[in-house]
């Protein structure tokens, strides 16, 4: 496996872990504060930065209070534990948004319950989608997964593939591209971080000069809790934000990237 950090390179978050809507109700303003300031600074608005908090690994005890502390809209890596919250928690009305990778063998339940799906990047998993969303008379909004960082144990598109891919996608009836994903590189080195947020902006642009139709709205899903600033900086529309929300998570990331971590546990994925 190649391009891992050194352990010496890996950031280190304390995230204190919410447990009253007091809580959440002021981590959630610690974030947005933070997206007020990283846009302010490249002279863009505030207000064209989603947040997507992602509620993958806490109980659905602890989701209801999120809820209530005003998130409408919850991003879930795991197709299974998405689905079960999505059920359990229907009563109040939440969007979910899958952000994870997705087996084919999964794409009914996502059309089933899912409001959008942020890492499409096979046309398998398109062809599998459009059929179960046509069957079930619903559409789904689409980011498209991008490779930014060249690391093999990464899902995503290589960037030089995305413009083919992209122009297989008109064929899927049921499926709306909103725009391109990616993680970056799991690393202290902000400017190695900066560098994959960059491309996929360029990419947007390079793609929107060709035929804008091919990436819709043109929207950049990127930075998660430990670089989220420096991805508004380079023009994330949506920051898919976990841990700064709900606090410091207790299962391995391995469990969500299982081929992004070697034997020894040295993390080389990125953390919501």
């Amino acid at each position: 496996m190649t391009n891992q950090p050194g352990a010496d390179d890996l950031p280190i978050h304390d995230f204190p872990t919410a447990t009253s809507v007091a809580e959440f109700t002021q981590n959630i303003a610690d974030v947005r504060a933070n997206i007020s300031r990283a846009a302010e600074r490249v002279g863009r608005s505030p207000d064209d930065v989603q947040l997507l908090p992602v509620s993958k690994t806490v109980p659905e005890e602890r989701v209801r209070l999120a809820i209530a502390a005003g998130c409408t809209q919850l991003g879930e890596n795991k197709v299974q534990e998405a689905k079960r919250k999505a059920t359990n928690l229907a009563d109040l009305g939440v969007e979910w948004s899958v952000i994870g990778h997705l087996q084919t063998n999964k794409a009914r339940d996502v059309a089933e319950f899912a409001s959008e799906f942020q890492a499409l990047d096979t046309l398998r998993a398109a062809a599998a989608l459009d059929r179960r969303l046509q069957a079930a008379g619903r559409s789904l909004d689409v980011y498209v997964q991008v490779n930014t960082s060249a690391e093999p144990q990464k899902y995503g598109l290589p960037p030089e593939e995305l413009e083919a891919f992209l122009r297989e996608l008109p064929q899927y009836g049921s499926l709306r591209v909103r725009g391109l994903m990616t993680l970056a590189v799991f690393t202290s080195d902000i400017p190695r971080v900066r560098t994959c947020f960059t491309l996929l902006r360029t990419l947007r642009d390079r793609m929107r000069d060709i035929d804008p139709a091919l990436v819709g709205d043109g929207g950049l899903s990127m930075g998660m809790s430990g670089d989220y600033e420096v991805a508004i900086e380079e023009g994330a529309t949506c920051v898919r934000v976990g841990q700064a929300i709900f606090g410091a998570r207790q299962v391995p990331d391995s469990h969500y990237w299982p081929d992004a971590f070697p034997a020894d546990g040295d993390a080389v994925a990125a953390e919501a």
